[in-house]
Parts: structure tokens; C-alpha cells; sequence
């Protein structure tokens, strides 16, 4: 017995061998000492020889038989028992069989009546659940299409709710997540004076604020009858302010100028007009008069081209004027056409440009319908090329180019479906483009080129994000504060991040180093499955064939990948303030701080593997994939020795042993540890 335990499975065997073996050698001593004294014959020696044998014999026999029918299915109840206590509605892989097979009845009916509770409460509570669910699917859905980022945090200003605009705002910001403060996300001191001086009442506060190379417009209100929660909406207000700010005060600045010179005009040429009445006219006065006159509308004209300017930019840089990517415009117009007749084909490569995407729409249908009626055809092709600074959208087809006069009517045509009716020409005048017509140099087709806006983007939008498994958790604001005592919280409270690596071997010390990091974060005892971590790292070494095998990542997938001294820093901006967990834990701390990593990671780590031991010091196997069984967890096709798929599975594991260690009244980050450090043995030091 080691600490009051049950010895482990090894220990027991072993003993029993070799008390079978002492008593059966001792036998043999015996029995030869028997032999050599007595020299019986026949029946009686073969007597002697097999009473002495019959200790061992007995010993050996009993033994096995212990094991057969009551180690080994107390062994198989505790899985089945630890099973049920994670997940009440886990497989039944061990009956009890052996000398326990008489408790299977009884187990049968303790399962059956703790699930037919469990049954009972949920149908109790069916209606309320159900009606819940709807709000909460409504709510879920709003969420998912309001275009205007939201924020809802706590008194302790960690956020309890966001949506997919506020996650589109803030991609790849480590401060954005459930139970993060709000202060890693916006960290301005005006933001955080005016949350401290709202009112209860709901009344808004509006704040303009910078973050990162945007200006965002913040409104705040605090939530009526709430425990101190706030609401924020934003509002990016780069391109408002730049224009309110450049463009705009611009054109203001502009206007004094045109005053100034417009009046000085007019009172010359008042004065001239006098002059010329005159009986006598004074032939130098004239002459500076029309000086005058000359140097004014020289001014004037001068100003008034550089306010032609500055409409032309504000135009080009108006808030309607937004990045658009070419398929999702030809996707769009195919779809107004609808029952037209006419289709476009896009071809060559997509790009971005800036447009105003509704009126480009109503004005390439028009054009497109007026070119049908010109041309005699449906089928056109369009294609976007690129300039120097400008994107050439072309309509093609097949025949003649349009003369500059046809051209000229179609951009006198006004668009009646758009608010005030603008003519075509004004819309290209707001895109700063014209409009002409070129024959391709295979002499069989023509084109109409409508030059646009560029811009330095590459490569196609990203794809839609999903729907998100977690958009609020308002558990949170029960949560302890965030500056209460670490190792006194439960650890149903705790932040927990479960991480894993992968490497090129597993020689750490010889020169191993990670090629990926992934990681997964448990709030408030809940997996959040869309607040993840996965990068590849690059080893700056060739990965070994034999690592690949097991893991499938090649020298290719980790080109162009970033170092580990850049990695850590954002995994352990990623952290934050949390408990970090893995399975076999030395192990990926001894790869991710080896010298020149970068950080360092000094918070609290819990280990699977050694609470595992902890807990159930006679069993064999404290893998993942022994545990992954025991804990009837599986991995995802394709994610086993994957970094994120390991942290997910390691992260679900915590959550399976959770009931367990609470049923032992090991409740807190502090007791856990210490049940954590009597299963680290030498062994795992020197690992």
C-alpha cells in the first residue's frame, strides 16, 4: 500500500509471482532435501514431490483465479463507474462479470433510475426548455445578421456577448473572446472613464475613438435592471471622418478663396464700368483696373479648379465607394437580371476595385439592356483588367464598337430607379470614370471599357464565416471577479486554455522544436469550440519522414510559416490570464520555452495525465487514446495527432474528469494542484 492506495496492477502481479515462485523453489528444495533423505519409491515419491509443489501450486492457482473473477472486474467497474460519473448516458462496455456478476442487477438499476430522473426533470422542464430554445434561436439569429458590431459586458467589464459584425471588426484580435475584458480589446482610457460615469437610467454616451488604423463611433448605454451590464454598438466612422476631416474641411477652406476673389471682381469691374462712363478717363486707372480684373479671374478660375478637384475626390472617396471583388458583382448582377433574357459571362482573372455597388448595379443593367437592343445579342462576356491605378471593366460582345455619339445619349440617360434620378454620366463622374468603346484586336468582338477606382488588395474574400456554437454566455457575470485569489477559485470559475504541439521529433533536448501550436478555451466550465488557436511554426529544419507519418505535416506546410520567437508571443497574448492545460504537459512547455522561444509562460498548468494516475492509481493506460476510450471521447476524422484536435480532446477530458475530482471535494485550482503533484514521479522529471 503506497499513501493509503490500492497498489498498482504491476505491484500486485509482480507479488503474486513472486510468492508463487519463492513457494514453488522453496518446494523444490525441499522436496529434493525429502528425496535425497528418505529415497521413497514409486507412488510415495511422486507424493512427496507433488505435496511439496502444492503450496506455490496453490498460491499460483488462487491467484490467478483472484484475478480472473474479482481484480479484474473490480478493475472494469471502476472504468464503468468513472464513465457514468462523466457522462451519465455513456456505453455499457464492462457488466460486472466474475464474482460481481451478482451486482448487476443492482447496477443496472441504479443506472436506470438515476436516468429515469434525469428523464423525469427534463420532461418536467421540456415546455420552459423549449420555449428558451426558440428565444434563444432568435436571438442566435439576429445576432448573426445585424450588421452593427455589438458588445455586451459585465460590471468587471468582461464580455458576455458579441456577434459575428463585432468578430468581422476585430478579426484576428487576441482581446475578442467570452470572459475577456474589454480593456485588452479597447484599451483607451477615455472608453474606460466613460463606462465608469454612465448612467443607470439606459441613456446613451456616445464616444469617436481610435483602434488600430480606424476611427470607431462607440455608443454606450448601461442595460436597465441589469447587475451593471453595458451595451456598446459601433460604427466604423473611418471614411466619415476622414472625409469630414480632409475632403470636406477642404471644400470649406476652399470657399473663403472664392469669396474673397469673386468680390474683388465684381468691385473691379463696377469700377472699370464707371471709368468707362466718364467723361474723362484716367488711362492708368483703366489699366490697373483691368489688371485687376485679369489677376482676379485668373485666381478665381485657378480656385475653382482645384474645388472641381476636390469634388472629384470626395466623390471617389465618398462613403458609398467601397472595396467590391469583381465575381461577387457579376454574381450580383446575373441575379437582377433574373428573367432577362440577357446574360454575362464572366471571364479572366477577378480583382478588387471601389464602387458603389447598388447604383453600379442599375446602371450596368441599363447599359447592358441598351447595348442588347443595340447589338441584337444576350450573350455578353465581361472581364476585369488591370492598370496602373485603374480597373478596366469591360462588356464584350461580339460585332462593332459604339460611336462616341451613341455613347454620349446613353450617359444623358437618367436612372429613375435611384434616389434622385442621377444620369448615367453622373455615376461615372462619381467613380471618377468615361465611358468607351474599342474593338478587340481579333477585329470579331468590341468592347465597352468603364474605367474604376482600384485597389491594392489581392487575392479572393475570405469565405463566409459560419454560424458560431457560442454567441453569449451571460453565466459570466456570476463569475468571481477578475482580480479574486487564483488558487481559491473553483475550478468550474477557472479560464482555461487547453493546448498541444507537434514537433519534428522528439528529442527536445537534441534539437527538436515545435512546428505547430493549437489551443481551445474553456469559460465558465463550457468548450468554446470557435476560439481557437492553430499555427504552424516554422522548425527552421527539415522535418524528419518518421515524424511526418505520424503527424502528416511536410517541410511544404510549414514554407513561409512564422518562427517560434513570433508564434509565442501571440499564444501567450492568446492565454491571457488563463490556467493552461495539456496532457503530458512537460513535454509541450519543454518544446515551446526552449532557449530564445521568446516568452514565457509562468501561470498555473494542469496536467490530464498525472490527474488521471491521481485519481486511479491502479489502473493501466493514462494516454489520450486510452483515456479518449475510457472517457467514451472520440476524435474527429483526421484530428488525432493534430495540435488543435489534441487540445480539443484534452479540453473535453478535463471537462470528463471535473464530476470526479468534485466528488472527491477537490474543488479548488489549489487542492488540484496538489492532488496533480503527487502523481509526478522522476519518471516525468526527467521526461
Amino acid at each position: 500500500m503506497k499513501g493509503g492506495k490500492l497498489p498498482k496492477r504491476q505491484r500486485l502481479i509482480g507479488l503474486w509471482l513472486l510468492l508463487s515462485g519463492i513457494s514453488l523453489l522453496g518446494g523444490a528444495i525441499f522436496a529434493a532435501w525429502l528425496d535425497s533423505l528418505f529415497q521413497p519409491e514409486g507412488l510415495a515419491r511422486l507424493v512427496l514431490w507433488l505435496g511439496c509443489f502444492s503450496g506455490g501450486g496453490t498460491i499460483f492457482l488462487v491467484g490467478l483465479l483472484l484475478e480472473r473473477m474479482l481484480f479484474t472486474p473490480l478493475r472494469h467497474l471502476q472504468v464503468q463507474l468513472a464513465r457514468l460519473v462523466a457522462n451519465p448516458d455513456a456505453r455499457e462496455d464492462y457488466p460486472p462479470e466474475g464474482w460481481l456478476r451478482g451486482l448487476g442487477p443492482d447496477l443496472m438499476r441504479v443506472r436506470e433510475a438515476w436516468r429515469s430522473d434525469r428523464t423525469r426533470l427534463a420532461t418536467a422542464h421540456a415546455e420552459g426548455a423549449r420555449s428558451a430554445a426558440r428565444i434563444r434561436q432568435e436571438l442566435e439569429t439576429l445576432l448573426q445578421v445585424l450588421d452593427t458590431p455589438l458588445l455586451l459586458c459585465d460590471h468587471h467589464r468582461r464580455l458576455l456577448l458579441f456577434n459575428q459584425a463585432a468578430e468581422a471588426l476585430f478579426a484576428g484580435h487576441p482581446g475578442l473572446g467570452l470572459g475577456k475584458r474589454l480593456d485588452a480589446l479597447l484599451p483607451v482610457s477615455s472608453l474606460q472613464d466613460s463606462l465608469a460615469q454612465l448612467p443607470d437610467d439606459g441613456s446613451p454616451r456616445e464616444l469617436l475613438m481610435p483602434c488600430s488604423e480606424r476611427w470607431l463611433h462607440v455608443a454606450m448605454r448601461r442595460v436597465p435592471q441589469s447587475n451593471g451590464e453595458t451595451l456598446l454598438t459601433l460604427t466604423d466612422a473611418t471614411a466619415a471622418w476622414t472625409s469630414e476631416m480632409g475632403a470636406r474641411a477642404g471644400l470649406a477652406e476652399h470657399m473663403a478663396p472664392l469669396r474673397r476673389h469673386g468680390a474683388s471682381l465684381a468691385s473691379a469691374a463696377e469700377a472699370l464700368s464707371s471709368v468707362r462712363h466718364a467723361r474723362h478717363i484716367d488711362e492708368t486707372l483703366r489699366q490697373r483696373l483691368e489688371a485687376v480684373i485679369e489677376e482676379e479671374s485668373l485666381a478665381l478660375g485657378q480656385e475653382i479648379e482645384n474645388l472641381g478637384r476636390l469634388i472629384d475626390d470626395m466623390q471617389q472617396q465618398g462613403e458609398r465607394l467601397v472595396p467590391l471583388w469583381s465575381n461577387d458583382l457579376w454574381q450580383s448582377l446575373n441575379e437582377r437580371l433574373g428573367d432577362n433574357p440577357i446574360e454575362v459571362l464572366p471571364i479572366g482573372m477577378p480583382a478588387w476595385f471601389k464602387g458603389d455597388a447598388p447604383a453600379l448595379l442599375v446602371m450596368l443593367e441599363s447599359l447592358l439592356e441598351r447595348l442588347s437592343e443595340h447589338t441584337g445579342t444576350t450573350d455578353f462576356e465581361a472581364e476585369m483588367l488591370l492598370g496602373n491605378r485603374r480597373v478596366y471593366l469591360d462588356l464584350i460582345w461580339p460585332g462593332r464598337p459604339l460611336s462616341q455619339r451613341e455613347l454620349s445619349v446613353w450617359c444623358s440617360q437618367r436612372l429613375e430607379t435611384l434616389p434622385l434620378s442621377p444620369r448615367v454620366g453622373d455615376l461615372l463622374r462619381q467613380h471618377a470614370s468615361d465611358a468607351w468603346s474599342l474593338a478587340d484586336p481579333d477585329g470579331k468582338h468590341a468592347r465597352l471599357r468603364l474605367p474604376l477606382p482600384a485597389m491594392e488588395r489581392v487575392g479572393a474574400p475570405p469565405s463566409q464565416l459560419p454560424p458560431r456554437p457560442e454567441f453569449h454566455d451571460f453565466g459570466i457575470a456570476d463569475l468571481p471577479p477578475p482580480d479574486a485569489e487564483l488558487a481559491r477559485r473553483t475550478l468550474r470559475t477557472l479560464e482555461i486554455v487547453a493546448f498541444d504541439t507537434e514537433t519534428t521529433g522528439l528529442e527536445l533536448r537534441r534539437g527538436d522544436t515545435v512546428i505547430s501550436i493549437g489551443a481551445c478555451r474553456i469559460v465558465n466550465a463550457r468548450l468554446l469550440a470557435s476560439d481557437i488557436f492553430d499555427v504552424r511554426v516554422d522548425p527552421g529544419k527539415p522535418i524528419p519522414p518518421a515524424s511526418t507519418a505520424i503527424h502528416g505535416i511536410t517541410d511544404d506546410d510549414v514554407a513561409g510559416a512564422p518562427p517560434l520567437p513570433v508564434v509565442l508571443p501571440r499564444f501567450r497574448d492568446y492565454i491571457g490570464d488563463a490556467v493552461i492545460l495539456a496532457h503530458n504537459a512537460a513535454f509541450d512547455l519543454l518544446a515551446l520555452q526552449s532557449p530564445g522561444s521568446g516568452a514565457a509562460l509562468e501561470m498555473p498548468v494542469l496536467d490530464t495525465l498525472l490527474l488521471s494516475r491521481a485519481l486511479d492509481e491502479s489502473l493501466d493506460g493514462h494516454d489520450l487514446d486510452t483515456l479518449a476510450e475510457r472517457y467514451d471521447l472520440s476524435f474527429p476524422p483526421g484530428t488525432r495527432h493534430t495540435a488543435l484536435g489534441d487540445a480539443r480532446v484534452t479540453a473535453e477530458l478535463w471537462l470528463a474528469l471535473l464530476p470526479r475530482l468534485e466528488a472527491r471535494g477537490i474543488d479548488t485550482l489549489e487542492q488540484v494542484l496538489a492532488l496533480q503533484a503527487t502523481a509526478f514521479d522522476k519518471e516525468d522529471a526527467c521526461t
